[in-house]
């Protein structure tokens, strides 16, 4: 199937290893040009090298996104540079898991806020577009209770209720929100390989649980991603996609 997203113009927050790493390479096989951030300098360049190899414009930039100026900055930069902008993901999280003051700073300042600001610095651009598209990365945690109830939880529910608001309000101006809610997602680098060495009860109960029998794969949740932001999903919005191998109970 063509998605329609030769030549489409994206930006993905967080996006240098990972869900983000494997979004932007899913983008980046279907035509699009991308712009990315993260905050390892040398793991943006190294994506953006990977990404450029598929015949298609990119570019990266290491920043904060919890720093609101500096992304708002880095989307108008990257929005200029790609002649305008298509899609927006944002996926970066601080995967701040607990109950202190710490963790719901943590993770309201980044989960929450970094949507937030780079969605206002986004629709400017997005509203120019013939087919436009916000992608919220949120978790199975924000749609059921789990063991990361508390900071971590809580801000991923509230990223599924900003994105159904969202999708109510731009659509007016031809925007399409959506969010997306993974599973327990294993890959390089990530929070399930620090689970599975560090408390490896608590990563062999997650498993045990999984009616899989396995972790989902981040190319797996950056495919649903990827065509929620096509074209070809130009009637869908408002939803949040649970990508999660039949884990959650929830209707």
């Amino acid at each position: 199937m063509d998605l329609g997203l030769k030549g489409k113009r994206v930006v993905i927050t967080g996006a240098s290893k990972g869900i983000g790493r494997a979004i932007a390479e899913g983008f980046a096989a279907e035509g699009a040009h991308v712009a990315i951030c993260a905050r390892n300098a040398g793991e943006v360049a190294a994506a953006v090298a990977s990404l450029k190899s598929k015949g298609v414009n990119a570019s990266g930039k290491a920043l904060d996104v919890a720093d609101g100026a500096a992304l708002k900055d880095w989307i108008a930069a990257a929005a200029g540079e790609l002649g305008g902008l298509d899609a927006l993901v944002c996926n970066v999280s601080a995967l701040a898991v607990g109950d202190s003051p710490e963790s719901w700073e943590k993770s309201f300042r980044t989960d929450m806020m970094h949507t937030v600001n780079a969605v206002a610095a986004a629709v400017p651009f997005l509203e120019k577009s013939i087919s436009p598209s916000i992608v919220l990365i949120s978790s199975v945690s924000g749609f059921e209770v789990d063991f990361a109830a508390g900071s971590y939880g809580a801000i991923k529910a509230a990223l599924i209720h900003y994105a159904k608001g969202l999708s109510r309000q731009l659509v007016g101006k031809g925007i399409r929100v959506n969010c997306v809610s993974p599973g327990n997602t294993y890959f390089d680098g990530g929070i399930w390989q620090t689970i599975e060495k560090n408390m490896p009860d608590l990563f062999a109960s997650t498993l045990k649980v999984n009616p899989t029998g396995k972790f989902g794969t981040a190319e797996e949740v950056a495919t649903g991603v990827v065509f929620l932001s096509s074209p070809v999903a130009s009637r869908i919005s408002g939803t949040n996609l649970v990508i999660d191998g039949a884990l959650t109970v929830a209707v």
